[in-house]
């Protein structure tokens, strides 16, 4: 479970769909922070004043936005000329575990992340990355299913683990999905003629794997894992992926699977960071100095 989860806000809808997923992903003692990073146009040399009158205003959404909510919660702001990589500088300096952001019509992560790359947006985060899809905050289903995508690797376990504890607390159901590609049948059976029969035989396989998993309704499906994964999103009420840079993995959640995930899911997207990245943090340490408390 997340115990320190900071919220990138920016007075859109999207920000507030970010706060109601946020709320069913954290734990119920967690610190929760709403952050908005203001651009840096403000912070010409001769625009000093500029500066502070951008740091008031960003204040003042970020209250209203806790006010509205009506939520504990503590407020951060800071110029960033990318407001993306700004909330990821102040998620990582207060050793946040899980970053949740909202999408938009126009652009991955909305108004937050204008400018960014949208593979660094997915991929550089410092913690866990949580994105709502827009309109998320009208949704009041909860999370009676919880989806992962799986393939027997430590981060696809890492993943699921955090979807059994989210059952646990939710009551919900917990189902996996593992995708066979192409490249898996390749490495199974290289040679041509037999693909048919070991693409039925992998599949075969990995369903029996599946069913090893306790309290898990698992299933496989050949074909492109960012198709596969965005139609198992119809089924799942919060799809749960991992991350890392090598193995099959790496196929199957590299940046332009998650970014199309981010893009096309009818569900939120939970991706959790590479192996070695924070899930949790476990000194409990707390916002710096720069955050407001809440009143």
């Amino acid at each position: 479970m997340f115990t320190n989860v900071f919220v990138g806000v920016d007075g859109r809808q999207g920000g507030r769909d970010a706060i109601a997923l946020a709320r069913r992903l954290a734990a119920p003692d967690a610190t929760i922070t709403l952050a908005h990073a203001h651009g840096s146009d403000w912070l010409l040399p001769r625009g000093v004043q500029l500066a502070s009158l951008a740091a008031e205003e960003s204040q003042r959404l970020l209250s209203r936005e806790r006010e509205t909510a009506g939520i504990d919660a503590e407020l951060m702001s800071g110029p960033q000329a990318s407001p993306g990589r700004g909330l990821h500088e102040m998620a990582d300096r207060c050793h946040a575990d899980l970053l949740v952001v909202g999408s938009s019509r126009h652009a991955l992560l909305g108004r937050a992340l204008v400018g960014d790359d949208t593979r660094a947006a997915l991929n550089g985060a410092p913690c866990a990355l949580a994105v709502a899809p827009r309109g998320y905050a009208r949704m009041s289903d909860g999370l009676p299913t919880i989806g992962v995508g799986y393939d027997g690797s430590p981060e696809a376990k890492a993943a699921l683990g955090v979807a059994r504890a989210l059952a646990r607390r939710h009551g919900c159901e917990v189902k996996a999905l593992w995708v066979v590609s192409l490249e898996d049948v390749r490495e199974d059976s290289p040679i041509r003629a037999y693909w048919q029969q070991a693409t039925d035989t992998l599949i075969e396989h990995r369903r029996q794997e599946l069913k090893r998993l306790e309290g898990v309704d698992g299933d496989a499906a050949y074909g492109g894992p960012r198709d596969e994964l965005s139609r198992f999103g119809n089924e799942v009420d919060l799809l749960i992926i991992g991350s890392r840079n090598y193995g099959p993995m790496h196929r199957m959640f590299h940046g332009t699977t998650s970014t199309y995930l981010a893009r096309h899911l009818a569900c939120p997207l939970l991706q959790l960071p590479r192996a070695g990245g924070a899930v949790a943090d476990p000194a409990g340490r707390q916002p710096e100095s720069t955050a407001v408390p809440a009143t």
